[in-house]
């Protein structure tokens, strides 16, 4: 483009939200640019620069003119019959319009016309003269900071004392720069020029003057103090923080190593300008206190970066992020290590607090705990998730024995929601009930299976560790999704308030990843049946159909979803649905089904299969494929079919019978040319009621034997 100079925008403010700024950062600068695109302002592969700091906002654009090119428009009049009169001569109408335009008659001869008769319409060429940079950057900024994804706006007043105008944080700057030259506009009561601020107490000079777009982040770094780029901020952070931590050593001679937390990460670099990372300590006596609980309070509520041995255990040094560079930095340290004492005593107290009561204790406080109004108290779900429980724990064929674990651990697995540790860190429930349960001489296998029936709490979160804890999550989540779905709370479109998505997916990856051979029907009507009649509604009208049918429509959705991350096709998985009531089953399945697919013969058999499924779907009379008839196959077609299928049917089953799936659908392959030869030559719906019948059972006989893996014609493109 020519002439065309880099842009500089920066909104400064006050300080930023951290968990937003990153969000912010992106749609300031991507806001920008794709509208000066828009408006050809910008190339289309122009390359976009985001900053984004506590006290700023800013983008750089590449390539951008100093006006767009002006662009030829072919502008439609009106039908040519309402603009011309039988002479030819421009009607009131057409001339009204002109006027619109800044024309008058004398423009009537260079009208066009396009179509014939009645369709006939006036066009006009005209030019339309390009967008200034001036305006079009002042629409991109209206229209960037009006869609900023704002978490919640602040009114303030302006320097006048009378205007006021709403923003994330009172701004205080804007600087607009054109290669060297001010762009004029104006946004929040601003006027751009070419002044910024740097770090608030470490800067060079106050304010920094900018000479041209490309030197914004130079300038801020080595004027300012600031990193402007919270990328480089982001990894010049971790870059320190992995410096530091390899300065020191465990007892066995190894480094140590921050705390992996990205969240942190983003958080502690939206909160500093110019990062510096120093190393503090606290009072090994509070090691004492389980690491989880010390780990929180400092990333929590500090911001610090706990340090782990190579074992993964907490040692007593952390990283603080300081936004100063001081020539002692001590101060600063001795400041950070003060702070964090009463945050660790705290937790300490809790500990040792909780420890005064059993978990078994607790459990008639739950009764005094609401969960949900339509539902009752936390002891009322405490009990259905014990009937759940041990209805799966008996539909495993586990001993009597195994069954008592499983009923003590959802005995207590919410105890510890009554805790004053969990009461003060929502976040450690489960994790501090295993604590707990462990110091009051429960089995491991209970205290494990506390922490762990919360499991899976995200996409890829590990599952529970023994089969204890699979059966206690499932019956926690099926009651929630049972209890939830009976009393209307069904999330809709982006909404889903209870996660019940999420506790789906539990189900679906607990089930399949755990290798628990358990019928998903039986497991959601045995849940419904743990609820009271009167409680929930276990036929909704609305649905039409059992609300276990409803619940189990909802879990095969997030199995579509699940295993389509595997890379298998929708059509696939839903072809295993239609068969499979075996969520752990589903995997093998699967694979053999995509092996089936790469056979030449797969969409042969499949379309076969489907014509089989709508010949019997169509036929008046029930079809069992048991009461085929020997004697009464004629054609020669149908008596090859016969005896092929008798002959492949058995290696079939046989390997169905071993798991061997994809051998099964594999046999399948060898029935292509007699299932063609039956269609070609054989008419089925037979004059004769008894050789229909006969050949209707031979129909049924095969998509018994095709569709014991899954349906077949799911697959038919």
């Amino acid at each position: 483009m020519p002439d065309a100079s880099n842009l500089l925008v920066e909104l400064f403010t006050e300080e930023l939200p951290p968990k937003a700024l990153p969000a912010l950062g992106r749609a300031f600068a991507d806001g920008l640019a794709d509208r000066l695109k828009a408006q050809d302002l910008a190339a289309v592969d122009a390359v976009v620069t985001p900053y984004a700091s506590p006290r700023r906002l800013a983008a750089h654009i590449t390539g951008v003119c100093p006006k767009a090119a002006d662009k030829a428009v072919a502008q439609k009049l009106m039908p040519a019959s309402v603009g011309l009169d039988a002479r030819g001569a421009p009607t009131p109408a057409l001339l009204k319009k002109l006027g619109a335009l800044g024309l008058d008659a004398a423009a009537v001869p260079q009208l066009r016309r396009e179509g014939e008769g009645k369709a006939e319409t006036l066009f006009i060429d005209t030019v339309a003269a390009g967008s200034t940079l001036a305006a079009g950057l002042q629409t991109a900024l209206n229209e960037t900071l009006a869609k900023l994804p704002i978490p919640k706006v602040m009114a303030y007043q302006l320097l006048d004392g009378w205007s006021t105008v709403k923003f994330v944080r009172p701004a205080h700057g804007l600087v607009a720069l054109h290669g060297a030259n001010v762009v004029p506009v104006e946004a929040l009561g601003l006027q751009s020029g070419r002044s910024t601020h740097g770090h608030r107490f470490e800067a060079q000079i106050d304010p920094i003057v900018l000479p041209n777009a490309d030197s914004y982040a130079t300038t801020l770094r080595e004027q300012g103090a600031v990193i402007a780029s919270f990328e480089e901020r982001r990894a010049e952070i971790e870059r320190q923080l992995q410096a530091a931590a390899g300065q020191v050593t465990d007892a066995a001679g190894a480094g140590l190593r921050p705390i992996d937390d990205a969240a942190l990460l983003d958080e502690v670099t939206a909160l500093v300008e110019r990062p510096n990372v120093l190393l503090c300590q606290f009072d090994r006596a509070f090691l004492d206190v389980p690491q989880e609980c010390l780990i929180l309070t400092m990333k929590a509520n500090q911001k610090y970066f706990p340090l782990l041995d190579a074992a993964g255990k907490l040692t007593n040094q952390f990283l603080v992020v300081s936004n100063i560079h001081p020539a002692d930095p001590s101060a600063v340290i001795e400041g950070n290590e003060r702070v964090v004492r009463p945050r660790l005593a705290d937790a300490q107290f809790f500990f040792n607090q909780d420890r005064k009561r059993t978990l078994e204790s607790r459990v008639p406080g739950l009764d005094k705990v609401v969960y949900h109004a339509k539902l009752g108290s936390q002891g009322e779900r405490m009990q259905r998730v014990r009937t759940i429980a041990r209805s799966i724990a008996t539909q495993l064929g586990w001993p009597a024995e195994r069954v008592k674990l499983v009923d003590r651990a959802a005995l207590l697995a919410k105890t510890d929601l009554l805790t004053d540790m969990v009461g003060e860190f929502p976040e450690l429930q489960g994790i501090m009930g295993r604590y707990y349960a462990a110091h009051d001489g429960e089995s491991a296998l209970v205290a494990e299976a506390i922490e762990d029936h919360y499991k899976p709490r995200f996409a890829g979160d590990e599952l529970p560790r023994n089969g204890i804890g699979i059966v206690v999550a499932l019956a926690d989540k099926l009651e929630t999704l049972v209890g939830m779905f009976g009393i209307g709370n069904l999330p809709t479109g982006d909404k889903d308030p209870f996660a019940l998505r999420r506790h789906a997916l539990g189900v679906v990856r607990v089930l399949a990843e755990t290798s628990t051979k358990l019928s998903q029907r039986n497991l959601l009507e045995q849940a419904v049946n743990s609820f009271p009649d009167d409680l929930i509604d276990k036929n909704p009208k609305t649905e039409g159909v059992p609300l276990w049918k409803v619940l189990d429509i909802f879990l095969n959705e997030r199995a579509v979803g699940y295993w389509a991350g595997f890379g298998h096709p929708e059509s696939n998985i839903d072809a295993v649905l239609d068969v499979c009531d075996d969520p752990s089953d589903m995997g093998k399945r699967l694979e053999a089904v995509r092996a089936f697919s790469a056979l030449p013969e797969a969409q042969a058999l499949a379309a076969a299969n489907k014509r089989v499924g709508n010949i019997l779907k169509k036929s008046e009379t029930s079809v069992d494929g048991k009461v085929l008839t020997e004697n009464q196959l004629v054609e020669p077609a149908e008596i090859a079919l016969a005896q092929a299928l008798a002959a492949i049917a058995p290696q079939a089953d046989a390997a169905y019978a071993q798991g061997d799936y994809t051998s099964a659908l594999k046999a399948l392959a060898a029935l292509k040319d007699p299932v063609d030869a039956f269609f070609d030559t054989v008419m089925v719906n037979a004059d004769d009621p008894a050789l229909r019948a006969n050949r209707l059972a031979l129909l049924a006989r095969l998509q018994a034997a095709m569709n014991r893996v899954a349906d077949l014609s799911r697959l038919a493109s």
